[in-house]
């Protein structure tokens, strides 16, 4: 992750997230530093769903497991959306303590293995090469105008 600098160099792309300066991520090297993901921080990532999963994947999140969302409240996910474009997920979500502290907390539950196991055979693809999720990156956003 990267550090925020007082004045970035102004021929380095900027990842404009809360609180993140550095070089932006290419998504399709994973090149650079990576989104920042601290408390929090919105997150996105990525995942593809294998032709005629979509359905099975819909109805499966509007039945969640009341035990998952427990885990997601327990490891301080919170503000999470996927929105679904065909066959492309998007991921968006905050975390209280940080998304790594998350991953570990899910990473370590059963309940958290099984949901994988059981959603396993509607995914193409979930990660890099390295098992790193597929990390979106912020390029524009409008905050508004404060009135």
């Amino acid at each position: 992750m990267s550090t925020p600098t007082d004045r970035p160099d102004p021929d380095t792309p900027q990842c404009p997230s809360a609180g993140h300066r550095g070089p932006a991520p290419d998504p399709g090297t994973g090149s650079g530093t990576g989104p920042a993901r601290g408390p929090g921080v919105q997150v996105c990532h990525l995942y593809r769903l294998r032709p005629g999963a979509a359905a099975e994947y819909e109805r499966r999140h509007a039945e969640l497991w009341p035990e998952m969302a427990a885990l997601l409240d327990e490891a301080g996910v919170y503000d999470y959306h996927i929105y679904r474009h065909g066959l492309l997920l998007i991921c968006v979500l905050r975390t209280r303590w940080g998304f790594e502290h998350a991953g570990r907390v899910t990473g370590a539950s059963e309940v958290q293995a099984r949901w994988t196991a059981s959603l396993a055979h509607l995914f193409a693809e979930i990660a890099d090469a390295d098992g790193e999720p597929l990390w979106a990156y912020p390029v524009f956003q409008h905050s508004g105008r404060r009135m």
